[in-house]
């Protein structure tokens, strides 16, 4: 009888405690910024791990209270492992990211969907709905969640990093830096803000550097919030296990960072804070592709998504058009936002009429396996959005009946201290 060989533990490349303080961690950076050394280097087809905190770095509890959300601290935020650098990368190559696997740390079984504040975070209708903190904890067991906040579902998770991406160049920070600064420069009194310019307040990279490049960081790196050319914070919910991301190379070693892991999500992360956000661990395996910038007219990453997804095939779908229907009435021209909004909107009335508080709806519509299409972009001067909840997620009917919907309790989600939402 053959005897198998013992398996060699593929290497932890950065470490972390989910439950302490992302600013009191090795391994961590909340800026990207191209002099960010990397903090550990892998050979191309190298199988290793990555350990994440959670977006905030252990600022939000599992607890029945939505003040941590409410006086999150965003300046402190996203929390990002490593860089990771690739021998051999250079600029103008093709960084290609095997994702093997997404799991949770066994000793945090949990994770939370929260929404934030119109003053601090937003989120999609943080000015329709005048945006109160509040937050629903999720319990994991295996590939399932449900919640105590949000009675009545169960479903399957679809893991993946919300943020991952290789550095920027020095030139490409600035064209970062010189844009967004632009675009908040007229849209100065927004709330919540168009973006955010960089922030010294917050900045945390944990290496142990000269404190001259640490200040130099911390005032020209780029927030880690929204997404850009390199990838980042696109919170795309099929980047689970089994997908395969192409990524431009802007810095020798290319210095790959992940982050900001999604036990579960629905397609527009809507509320914000709109994952199952989690700690956990990604398991990768890189190569490079010798002048792929060029070779494939990459100016963003291009991504296979990844073969695994929850069979839910039985869906009640919504439909959006770009008309503020639910606001002022207003018609927009071929507006695929407003017309998204529209579909989620129609999604949350139907769900309170089962019983859902409109907080539970918007936390759902986020974290479950929502799926949004654009049906039509040539019809002036709508714009066609669907939004598909899926039947099987839920421990009840709520399909339309000749009698109307059965309107059930299910109590609230976890909100403020003081009782407002």
């Amino acid at each position: 009888m053959a005897t198998q060989a013992n398996s060699v533990p593929h290497p932890v490349l950065v470490q972390v405690d989910p439950f302490v303080p992302a600013d009191q961690q090795k391994g961590l950076h909340n800026r990207w910024h191209p002099d960010i050394p990397a903090y550990a280097t892998v050979k191309p087809g190298e199988v290793f791990k990555i350990q994440c905190v959670d977006w905030t770095g252990a600022q939000i509890g599992n607890n029945d209270c939505s003040d941590d959300i409410k006086n999150v601290d965003l300046t402190r935020v996203h929390n990002l492992s490593g860089p990771i650098a690739v021998e051999g990368a250079e600029p103008g190559d093709c960084l290609v990211v095997d994702i093997l696997d997404v799991t949770p740390f066994e000793k945090m079984p949990w994770g939370y969907t929260g929404i934030f504040e119109l003053e601090n975070g937003g989120g999609l209708f943080a000015r329709e709905f005048n945006s109160k903190a509040a937050k629903a904890i999720w319990d994991f067991k295996g590939i399932y969640a449900t919640s105590r906040h949000i009675p009545g579902v169960r479903f399957a998770g679809v893991s993946h990093p919300g943020l991952i991406g290789t550095a920027p160049s020095a030139e490409l920070l600035a064209t970062w830096n010189e844009r967004e600064r632009g675009l908040i420069s007229l849209h100065a009194t927004s709330v919540p803000p168009v973006a955010f310019a960089p922030e010294p307040k917050g900045a945390y990279v944990g290496q142990d550097l000269d404190p001259q490049l640490l200040e130099k960081i911390a005032t020209e790196g780029a927030r880690t919030i929204p997404g850009r050319e390199h990838g980042g914070n696109c919170d795309i919910k099929n980047l689970s296990r089994g997908s395969r991301c192409y990524f431009p190379v802007f810095v020798k070693g290319a210095h790959l960072s992940v982050g900001d892991l999604h036990f579960s999500q629905g397609d527009g992360e809507m509320s914000f804070c709109g994952a199952i956000e989690m700690a956990g661990i990604v398991t990768f395996s890189t190569s490079i592709i010798k002048g792929g910038i060029e070779k494939f007219a990459l100016k963003q990453p291009i991504f296979l998504p990844s073969p695994i997804d929850p069979l839910y095939s039985a869906k009640l779908i919504f439909e959006g058009i770009s008309v503020d229907y639910h606001g002022d009435g207003k018609q927009y021209n071929m507006d695929a936002t407003v017309a998204y909004k529209q579909a989620a909107l129609n999604a949350i009335a139907y769900l309170m009429k089962i019983g859902y508080t409109r907080e539970q709806a918007y936390l759902l519509l986020s974290a479950a396996p929502v799926e949004s299409h654009v049906g039509a972009m040539v019809d002036s001067p709508n714009a066609c959005v669907t939004l598909a909840l899926p039947l099987g997620i839920f421990e009840h009917d709520i399909l339309p009946k000749e009698d109307g919907l059965k309107k059930l309790d299910f109590g609230q989600c976890a909100i403020r201290s003081d009782g407002v939402v």
